[in-house]
């Protein structure tokens, strides 16, 4: 086996599905493996250090450490995932423990957003950029944020939640325990509930997945038209706000609904346009996220570069 510091574990913890992978130094990834979420902690822990065990084989090469990307809140400094909507019984558990005990390497978490707009910032779109915002708009809204190279974070080291913010205080209720949340309104789940809800001909009917009702767009279907669009509509309302409040460089989009972008961004643009008056929309570059399927991956490789560099720790 070779071994190198460069290579790094990576784990991408979603609401859909988990990742691993190896990440090389120049960012390429040399192995990635996907299950899907759902399972309980424990079980989840035996299949990511049996995923990542196999890609240090197959690759033959050393970990210099793992980094962690996960959904929800997470505490970047125990690594505790706090109360979480998609992995209700893991409030309190400690991927950070447990892996680093089974690899004997330094593991470290950031919330999965925060690994997205890391990636970007150091690998991708938002190179150069010293004011970036990352979306990813999948099985629920997440937003990291990167000012002059450092990672945004709240009191005590919080991750916002930009996903949960008010846009209609009447409107759909979230699993957050509010109403009008941005995510109950223009994730893929929100986007596929109001169609299933609104469509005449599909009540009782069986549910299609976001990507069935993008498809199904494409090819005409009216009704899908409109879901499309009035998805595209409150992603541009919770973008012109951020946009409103930070007036970045750049916005990149990702997550699973962003495979779909070309039916939502001619909508998501000109909602900027009619709600950004009094700052300079424009200079704003609203783009896709350059990384693809492997932002995660990328992403939670970079959470561990990034805090190695900014905590002098030796590697």
């Amino acid at each position: 086996m070779s071994t190198s510091i460069n290579v790094v574990g990576a784990v991408d913890i979603g609401g859909t599905k988990i990742a691993t992978g190896l990440v090389d130094e120049s960012g390429h990834v040399l192995a990635r493996h996907e299950i899907p979420s759902g399972t309980d902690f424990d079980r989840a822990m035996e299949r990511i250090i049996g995923l990542l065990s196999k890609a240090v084989l197959e690759t033959r090469t050393q970990l210099a450490g793992i980094g962690i990307g996960c959904t929800g809140p997470v505490d970047p400094f125990t690594g505790a995932v706090g109360k979480n909507n998609f992995f209700l019984h893991w409030e309190g558990c400690n991927a950070v423990s447990v892996l680093s005990k089974a690899f004997g390497v330094r593991v470290v978490v950031e919330n999965d957003a925060d690994a997205a707009v890391l990636g970007e910032a150091r690998r991708g779109t938002g190179k150069a950029k010293r004011r970036l915002i990352c979306v990813t708009v999948g099985t629920g809204i997440g937003v990291g944020i990167v000012l002059d190279g450092n990672l945004y974070r709240g009191v005590d080291g919080i991750h916002p939640e930009p996903g949960h913010h008010i846009v209609e205080p009447s409107g759909t209720p979230c699993s957050c325990g509010v109403r009008g949340c941005w995510e109950a309104l223009a994730s893929g789940p929100a986007i596929s509930q109001w169609f299933k809800q609104n469509a005449p001909e599909r009540r009782g009917a069986p549910d299609l997945t976001l990507e069935e009702v993008c498809a199904k767009a494409r090819d005409g279907d009216p009704w899908c038209l409109r879901a499309v669009d009035r998805g595209g509509f409150y992603l541009g309302i919770g973008i012109a706000n951020l946009i409103n409040i930070f007036v970045p460089d750049s916005i990149v989009l990702g997550g699973s609904v962003m495979k779909s972008a070309d039916l939502f961004l001619d909508k998501i643009r000109s909602t900027i346009r009619e709600n950004c008056g009094l700052v300079p929309s424009d200079k704003t570059f609203v783009a896709i996220a350059s990384l693809g399927q492997d932002m995660g991956l990328i992403g939670a490789a970079e959470v561990w570069r990034y805090r190695i560099e900014r905590e002098g720790k030796e590697v």
